[in-house]
Parts: C-alpha cells; sequence; structure tokens
C-alpha cells in the first residue's frame, strides 16, 4: 500500500470486462524523502470505488487486497485500487508534500 495523489483520470471505450462500470484514477506516488529520485512504478492507474476526486491524497492497495477493495476475490485485470481517501497524516519527519493542502498548492 502506498500514500498517492489523485492527478487525472483515464477513460476507455474499449476495455475487458472487468473494468467495466469502473472508475480508474491516475495516482501519483508521493515522494519518499529519503531518496525522492527514485525509480517508482507512477503514475499508477488505479480502480476507484471510494469516489477520490482530482487533487486528493489516497491510500492505494495492490493485488488481492484491490480486488477484494472492489467486491472481487479472484483473477480480475486490474492490480491497484483506492482504498481510502486521506484526510491527515501524522510523520514528523515527512516531507510536507504528504501532508493534504500542505505544501503542494491544494486548498
Amino acid at each position: 500500500m502506498f500514500l498517492g495523489k489523485v492527478i487525472g483520470q483515464v477513460w476507455a471505450t474499449k476495455e475487458v470486462p472487468d473494468l467495466r462500470g469502473k472508475r480508474l484514477l491516475v495516482i501519483e506516488a508521493l515522494d519518499d524523502m529519503k531518496d525522492p529520485g527514485a525509480p517508482k512504478v507512477t503514475p499508477v492507474i488505479a480502480v476507484d470505488p471510494v469516489g477520490a476526486d482530482l487533487g486528493e491524497h489516497v491510500m492505494v492497495a495492490f493485488g488481492k487486497a484491490a480486488r477484494v477493495a472492489c467486491g472481487g476475490d479472484g483473477d480480475l485485470a486490474y492490480e491497484a485500487a483506492i482504498v481510502g481517501i486521506v484526510d491527515d497524516v501524522y510523520a514528523p519527519d515527512a516531507p510536507p508534500s504528504w501532508r493534504p493542502g500542505i505544501g503542494t498548492g491544494d486548498a
């Protein structure tokens, strides 16, 4: 699981049945202050069962946890899902960008 920020949305006119009716958001991982230049698999396309908005900070799960969060349990065509919208973060040594609305230009 990781913390991220919603930076966009994806629409597809042709998709596999597992993705039909699912809202897909583009999530950028929040930087790790110890190694902000580390290569990451980001941005990530995640299924959104919780209704996150553009600019919100979110928690993203992978694998089976993501599929269970969306009501599935088996082999489905997605690997990431938003499982929570972050209200605040207490991590004293983290960069200010980790806190929603602080140091990010968000309101």
